[in-house]
């Protein structure tokens, strides 16, 4: 979806920086991370620490200790004394509940947006045609469902001209449908606009299809940080991503159009054949596969129904308590999580350096499970 000449402005490369401490009574939360241009995902368990982060961001509550700025403009600084207002910050703010006014159509929440920034740029029409809220502009919000009034929010935030737009869980109100119905809008948001997101989750779903960094959050502090084939390809970040909901993230391209309902998709390490995709060739997808649909043979096999079968290189094996063990995998350039029994990983010998062959269904991965255009370091 394109938007129209003018809508979408060039704010250049954003880094948010972040280093600050405050009290959340069970726990102090000491954080400090670098939020590079494109879609940070904060992704930690509920009670984490995850929207006191994030509200300290935006003002809405203010750390006992520390530093915050965007693109080198301080926001907050306790040293120095600085603590910038929260209508001041520049900042686009969309809750997990969408807050529109009630007494207001769709327009006017949107107009109201973008008369209060005053910084000129987008107009209602624009984002309307953007996140395909313009055919419910003279709606009144009461009447919109959960997935419009949230891309409505998301409209608003828009309209305020943010230098970033901050996301608490947005769709965790929502049921899988009406996410599944806005995750592509988020997509696009980010392609058409470039501008940068601070994403908060606690769903793997969500962090796989539109992270272009992750910062995994626990008790106040951050565990890890980095680009999302890196860390959700970690063995030791198995446990807290969360065992079922472990995987891959590979970059993808469109290699051949839709035959008996499966595309072909050219990765590093080979070719994979999964459920048609709305993408012409040539075009950039991220799939994500979760490492309990991966299974492993040390011989290539034969007279199997599943399609997708890559050759690969064991490059780590995690033992737990129980009688899972998680292989971490290099195809090509990409690293694949495999998640089997370690009868299994005992008779076939499954240990580091060997050689073995990667087997995946196609019809295992979802359509939720591929995004198009939102590949790290886009």
């Amino acid at each position: 979806m394109a938007v129209t000449q003018g809508c979408a402005t060039d704010i250049g490369i954003m880094s948010l920086s972040v280093d600050i401490q405050r009290s959340l009574g069970g726990f102090d939360l000491q954080t400090a991370f670098d939020a590079p241009d494109g879609v940070t995902v904060l992704f930690g368990r509920s009670g984490s620490g995850k929207t006191s982060i994030i509200k300290s961001i935006a003002g809405l509550v203010t750390p006992r200790h520390g530093r915050i700025s965007i693109n080198g403009r301080v926001l907050f600084d306790k040293s120095a004394g600085i603590d910038v207002p929260v209508h001041k910050r520049r900042l686009g703010y969309v809750f997990q509940d969408s807050r529109l006014f009630p007494h207001l159509s769709v327009r006017d929440n949107l107009c109201y947006a973008a008369r209060v920034n005053g910084r000129g740029g987008r107009n209602p029409d624009d984002v309307g045609a953007l996140l395909g809220i313009g055919h419910l502009f003279d709606r009144r919000t009461q009447s919109l469902s959960g997935g419009e009034a949230q891309r409505v929010a998301i409209g608003r935030a828009l309209l305020s001209e943010p230098d970033m737009l901050l996301m608490d869980e947005p769709l965790a109100s929502l049921d899988g449908p009406r996410k599944a119905e806005i995750l592509p809008y988020l997509e696009t948001l980010r392609r058409e606009t470039g501008l940068s997101i601070l994403y908060v989750t606690h769903n793997m779903a969500e962090v796989a299809r539109l992270a272009t960094h992750i910062v995994l959050i626990d008790e106040g502090r951050v565990v890890r940080s980095g680009a999302p084939e890196e860390v959700l390809t970690d063995p030791d970040m198995v446990r807290m991503l969360g065992i079922r909901d472990a995987g891959a993230v590979l970059s993808a391209t469109v290699a051949e159009e839709p035959q008996d309902g499966l595309s072909t998709l050219e990765i590093s390490g080979g070719r994979l054949y999964l459920p048609a995709v709305d993408a012409p060739l040539g075009a950039k997808l991220r799939v994500r596969i979760l490492a309990q649909d991966v299974i492993l043979s040390t011989v290539h096999p034969d007279g199997l129904s599943a399609l997708n079968v890559l050759p690969v290189r064991v490059l780590t094996v995690r033992r737990g308590e129980g009688p899972g063990v998680i292989v971490q995998l290099q195809a090509g350039k990409d690293r694949l999580l495999a998640r089997i029994t370690r009868r299994s990983a005992d008779a076939l010998n499954i240990v580091e350096g060997s050689e073995c062959f990667a087997v995946m269904k196609s019809v295992a991965v979802s359509q939720t499970d591929i995004a198009v255009g939102l590949q790290s370091g886009l």
